[in-house]
């Protein structure tokens, strides 16, 4: 490596160090946001005897638990790989962010169990108070949406989520609300309970089948997969290829595996830069892992379905 290549690769490395640094304070300055609103929410919801505040209450403690295994994962993330985790620590914020979509799940589920019936048959509401709850969750929430923006795991992504969705359900209170206090529609309330519930059940689904794509192993979707094999076959000394596996670590890290067929005339020695010209083409769409084992033109592969 030369000195302005060691140069750049440190450059590259403390720049990304901060930007880790900088995302798990993030994450811990959020979680402390919405510990206090969450204890805050709930006896406020109690004191207005609020069914959409008590559905909420009930989502921000799995967002403050979220939250919580959030900062963790992320720590454990930047350790490196071991004799235990040969691919580091990557996919435990994965695997938060699976656990947190199942506890959404979960929350919103009791959550629709409460309100569906007090619409046919609310209760009173204290509306002003609903209203200040609601201004209280708008900052705190937004706050802590704003602390998360620009964080790029998946694990943050999905906590950026139940915070922001958080924050509209927040609007939608101080909303309906108002509407209450001027209006008397008292089943206004359990209906604003079920709509957010539904909004959560939706999105934590969607991000529960995407963080099982990951631990199921399924093909990363990158840009143009048509055009990474393009890329492939232009390599100078390539005839083909086979035995493709890719998968990812943590949905931003991939890895590949192939088998490389050489043209005929292609010596050993050409091997080297071969592999090298290759790596450089994965490299660009996000393939961090790459493994490559080359066949020569007569060589025999029980892996060639040719």
């Amino acid at each position: 490596m030369s000195e302005k290549d060691h140069l750049h690769y440190h450059h590259n490395h403390s720049d990304q160090t901060v930007v880790q640094n900088d995302e798990q304070k993030n994450l811990a300055i959020a979680f402390f946001l919405n510990a206090v609103f969450t204890v805050i929410e709930i006896t406020g919801g109690l004191f207005t005897n609020s069914i959409a505040i008590i559905s909420d209450a009930v989502h921000d403690l799995g967002d403050t638990f979220s939250l919580g295994l959030a900062w963790y994962a992320e720590r454990l993330a930047r350790r490196k790989p071991d004799s235990r985790y040969t691919y580091g620590y990557k996919r435990f914020p994965v695997l938060a962010a699976m656990i947190n979509s199942v506890f959404l799940l979960a929350a919103s589920a009791f959550v629709l169990s409460r309100a569906l019936p007090l619409i046919l048959n609310p209760g009173t509401v204290n509306e002003t108070g609903m209203i200040w709850l609601a201004v209280l969750g708008i900052v705190f929430n937004g706050a802590a949406v704003l602390k998360l923006k620009g964080g790029k795991s998946l694990n943050q992504r999905v906590v950026r989520l139940h915070l922001l969705e958080d924050t509209l359900g927040w609007i939608a209170v101080l909303s309906g609300a108002i509407v209450m206090k001027l209006t008397g529609l008292g089943w206004i309330d359990p209906l604003l309970g079920v709509m957010i519930a539904v909004y959560i059940i939706y999105n934590a689904g969607r991000n529960l089948r995407d963080t099982l794509r990951i631990f199921l192993q399924a093909i990363p979707e990158i840009t143009n997969r048509q055009e990474l094999e393009k890329s492939l076959m232009s390599v100078p000394g390539v005839e083909s290829f086979h035995d493709v596996r890719t998968w990812t670590i943590d949905g931003s890290i991939h890895v590949y595996t192939l088998h490389l067929v050489t043209r005929p005339g292609v010596t050993a020695a050409e091997y080297p830069a071969i592999k090298e010209r290759v790596r450089k083409q994965l490299a660009l769409y996000g393939f961090g892992y790459v493994t490559i084992e080359i066949d020569s033109h007569d060589e025999f592969c029980r892996l060639n379905p040719e």
